[in-house]
């Protein structure tokens, strides 16, 4: 970091505000309060065909308050953690509590549910990295990519590096306090050849900047990713198996539990309505979250609400075994909160892996997708369609890159037809999944 970040005091600091806001609540009628107070430091660094192009040095704070007055709830915020702050931002807050509409829902999370077991799950890892560091990492990053024969232009590198903490605590008597770090360097580059340009990426992350991949590595991965797209043609209009990548069938885990959460839920604007205990999978899949991994991009001992974290099975042997629910939600629809106020935390798959030339083999004649374009997700009805680009496979082997095609079909006919899982597990993000062949998709092409 190119600023010194004193993480142990800050979160005293942000402690010590919390409670000024609890007692300040109390004090001036409120039922029931909690407040939720972070600040973060970050050093971000951009180059470009060996110059670079920004340096930015980020600090930011932010301290919010919600007020109870009986069913009533009023909320507001600031980025100010002065007294003087916490006081007008508890006085706007209670001013909305008395002009709001009561919600039977409304509340803190039951007293009963709030965090005990509050382990440090080592997700604070402090970068010492200079300015200067700083860029010659991303310099190297892009230089060795361009060094790759064939690379005709770069977008750029990229290195971030931040810490912060964040405190949150309730008139329940519950504070939790929790320290983080992320670290992250990326790499894009283009290529070009008789039928155009192309451009692919690639990129490491990490809490723990020892975990990152070497620079010249990404550097050369993302040259690699770039090539193997030169001489992209349009594939043939049909219906055919398709293989996602790692990276975009993390993004099918993300519209699933967008159909689990209990927001959508309640509003009835979920394709999963009603199915809790239905078959949506095959019997071999499974999927489950892991809050409390030690070293993990999203453990967290406590959600949003104070509840403590626990593993959850969203999937069991196929069939949709919870919600993903916070306390409001669970009210809303008589459950009670599953401790994922503010999402799911380190999803994991429960499923056989298969090695990635194997599941091409499987899928005899299709599709390995690599590139997805467009929100064309419907998480009402579940109905997916995307631009895409990948490569065509022909008797299980990669013959050529593919482009300007869009592929499409139904989110429970594509679980449902979940043919395998792969063994090349992304593990940069929370969600680790391998690759995932579907039996068919509708593929709009030549």
């Amino acid at each position: 970091m190119a600023q010194a970040f004193d993480a142990a005091a800050q979160q005293v600091l942000l402690t010590q505000r919390a409670e000024e806001a609890l007692a300040l609540a109390k004090k001036l009628g409120a039922d029931a309060a909690e407040v939720g107070a972070s600040v973060d430091q970050g050093l971000g660094i951009s180059v470009r065909l060996g110059e670079v192009e920004t340096v930015e040095l980020s600090r930011d704070q932010g301290i919010a308050i919600t007020l109870y007055v009986g069913q009533r709830k009023g909320s507001a915020s600031s980025t100010d953690a002065s007294s003087a702050s916490i006081k007008a931002t508890v006085e706007k807050a209670l001013a909305i509590a008395r002009y709001t509409g009561e919600d039977p829902a409304a509340g803190l999370a039951d007293a009963s549910l709030m965090a005990t077991d509050l382990p440090d799950l080592k997700v604070h890892y402090p970068w010492a990295l200079t300015t200067d560091e700083a860029i010659d990492l991303a310099l190297a990053c892009e230089q060795a990519g361009r060094d790759v024969a064939g690379i005709h232009q770069s977008e750029g590198a990229s290195l971030s590096s931040g810490e912060g903490v964040r405190v949150y605590a309730n008139s329940h008597g519950f504070l939790g306090t929790q320290k983080g770090s992320s670290h992250s360097l990326s790499c894009m580059l283009i290529a070009q050849d008789e039928k155009g340009m192309q451009r692919d990426y690639d990129y490491t992350s990490a809490r723990n900047p020892a975990m990152l991949r070497d620079p010249a590595e990404v550097g050369r991965e993302a040259a690699s990713r770039t090539l193997r797209r030169l001489g992209a043609q349009r594939p043939p209009t049909g219906t055919f198996p398709v293989l996602f990548d790692p990276s975009l069938s993390s993004g099918l885990v993300g519209h699933l539990m967008g159909a689990l959460a209990g927001g959508a839920l309640y509003r009835e604007s979920s394709f999963l309505c009603d199915r809790l205990g239905s078959p949506l999978f095959p019997s071999w899949f499974g999927l489950e979250e892991r809050p409390m991994e030690v070293g993990a991009t999203a453990s967290s001992p406590f959600d949003a609400e104070g509840v403590q974290t626990r593993n959850n099975r969203f999937i069991d042997q196929g069939s949709v075994a919870s919600y993903m629910l916070s306390a409001y939600s669970a009210r809303r629809l008589g459950m009670q909160s599953t401790g994922n106020a503010g999402g799911a935390r380190n999803l994991r798959l429960l499923a056989p892996l298969t090695p990635r030339d194997d599941l091409l083999k499987q899928m005899g004649r299709g599709i390995w997708v690599t590139e997805l374009m467009g929100q064309g997700v419907n998480g009402v009805t579940g109905d997916y369609s995307r631009g895409a680009a990948g490569f065509w496979v022909e008797n299980g082997e990669i013959q050529h890159p593919i482009e300007e095609f869009t592929i499409a079909s139904n989110l429970n006919s594509m679980f449902a037809g979940l043919v395998a899982v792969g063994d090349d597990i992304d593990t940069r993000g929370s969600i680790h999944t391998g690759s995932w062949l579907i039996d068919a998709m509708t593929v709009a092409g030549n």
